[in-house]
């Protein structure tokens, strides 16, 4: 098996270049569905083990959003965005215009489960459109899940749903600004150990 966990800069660059793209045909997306300014950027790209991911988010107990998609095509995988909760619902005052803290009762109604779900759709779906540009890989998406629980308990569950077996996460740092307003979250791609190998190779970055 390959170890991904140290990336030369070249994959590094490759791999932030396609989030970078990928952050801004979202945020031009977001900002079509919300008639308001909203930038995204991907200030950090790395590859880690799948054990790492909680302290990404604060910790296995950390409750939070987490929108999942299977992927499927010329790769198989999973798709994982993830923000703490507090992060969420001032993720839904953005997008809805709301002044922060107006959205406190956590992502239970329709409309701010309606708001996270197509935040999720835009990110993957950008994201997926860029990387299948740089390597010409048919990259397809599910359905989206959302769920909300404690990050440990989310990610228990997305094992559950590939079988058991994710190695090392494509991490992209995700940051939401409309204003003066920061909010960021986590966008995960876990794909199976040959499926990752394929993506590098395709970039021409192959470790």
């Amino acid at each position: 098996m390959k170890d991904y966990t140290e990336l030369s800069c070249l994959q590094l660059d490759a791999l932030r270049e396609i989030g970078n793209i990928g952050a801004g045909n979202a945020a031009t997306a977001l900002a079509q569905m919300v008639q308001a300014k909203i930038d995204m950027s991907v200030p950090e790209v790395n590859i880690l083990p799948f054990d790492d991911v909680p302290k990404l988010v604060g910790g296995a107990d950390v409750p939070v959003c987490g929108l999942y998609f299977a992927v499927s095509g010329s790769i198989t995988g999973s798709i994982l965005f993830m923000l703490p909760i507090e992060r969420a619902n001032l993720l839904v005052d953005m997008v809805l215009g709301r002044n922060n803290g107006e959205t406190a009762a956590g992502i239970s109604g329709d409309l701010e489960a309606s708001v996270i779900m197509e935040v999720g759709n835009i990110i993957s779906g950008t994201y997926l459109n860029a990387l299948s540009c740089f390597t010409q890989l048919r990259l397809l998406t599910s359905v989206p899940a959302l769920a909300t629980d404690m990050a440990g308990a989310i990610l228990n569950g997305v094992l559950a749903q590939v079988g058991g077996v994710v190695d090392d996460v494509l991490v992209l740092k995700t940051m939401f600004t409309r204003e003066d307003r920061d909010i960021v979250g986590h966008f995960f791609m876990m794909p199976d150990s040959e499926s990752l190998s394929t993506i590098l190779q395709a970039l021409g970055v192959n470790c």
